[in-house]
């Protein structure tokens, strides 16, 4: 028998594309409702009526995560259109990618924005800080959840051309286990999930000589497919996990021991 979720109702962060999406579905099959949050408003529509229409249940909302506001308004909605919220999966990320200073000929050519650093630290982090705030008295109220965050093997090894996004998942990494000690005797469990080198529409546009590469530095030989971090949040969101919290899980194919 397989994970079961059923009367169980999620939040997705970034749910309309990529490990979000499948998350989403896999949920739905394990027996979940699910409220699907992204600012891509057509395809995260296109995923709730797809779900909808082969019978599971799914509503979809437009929301920044960087914005506490909506936030809680989107909160709000889910709780009356479900009664509760049993699961938080803190999966919306960016990236903005750039070298900390680029030198040439001893002057700087190139560096890291402000707006970049910002912008990534702002949905990566504080929009994490934000989905789990909003949804803590939920839980709390109910004695029991589950909140299982997108880190990332950079977060916990560090990746050229990456400080605003490293930052930004090692710090997932250290509010997870504040509120595994926080909310722990309330019930909830808190814990990451660090996915390596995930074949998404992100990593689709990168030049095959560098796909090729992440596969040649990853020990089970491919790239992760997102149904592969979906099944981690399942188990983490699952009664089978109740005893795991504080923890990172990763999901990288063995990446860090084949570098």
């Amino acid at each position: 028998m397989g994970i079961e979720l059923t009367g169980k109702v999620a939040v997705i962060t970034g749910g309309a594309n990529g490990i979000g999406r499948e998350t989403a579905l896999t949920f739905v099959r394990a027996g979940a409702a699910v409220a699907i949050w992204d600012m891509a408003e057509a395809t995260g529509h296109a995923v709730a009526e797809q779900i909808r229409a082969d019978g599971g249940k799914a509503i979809f909302r437009k929301v920044n995560v960087a914005d506490a506001t909506e936030v809680a308004a989107a909160v709000n909605e889910v709780v009356a259109e479900f009664g509760r919220i049993d699961i938080l999966i803190n999966n919306a990320g960016i990236t903005r990618d750039a070298q900390l200073v680029k030198m040439q000929h001893h002057h700087v050519a190139g560096k890291m924005s402000e707006v970049d650093f910002d912008a990534v630290i702002a949905v990566n982090l504080k929009g994490v800080f934000n989905c789990t705030q909003a949804v803590a008295p939920v839980m709390i109220t109910q004695g029991a959840g589950r909140i299982v965050s997108a880190s990332s093997v950079v977060g916990l090894y560090g990746n050229f051309g990456q400080t605003n996004y490293v930052a930004s998942k090692a710090g997932v990494i250290g509010m997870t286990r504040v509120w595994a000690r926080e909310l722990g005797k309330r019930g909830i469990t808190a814990n990451a999930v660090a996915p390596g080198f995930i074949a998404t529409e992100m990593t689709a546009a990168m030049p095959d000589s560098v796909l090729a590469n992440m596969v040649a530095h990853t020990p089970v030989g491919r790239m992760g497919d997102p149904a592969d971090v979906a099944a981690a949040y399942l188990f983490l969101a699952s009664d089978e996990a109740a005893f795991i919290n504080g923890a990172v899980l990763t999901v990288d194919g063995g990446l860090v021991v084949g570098t």
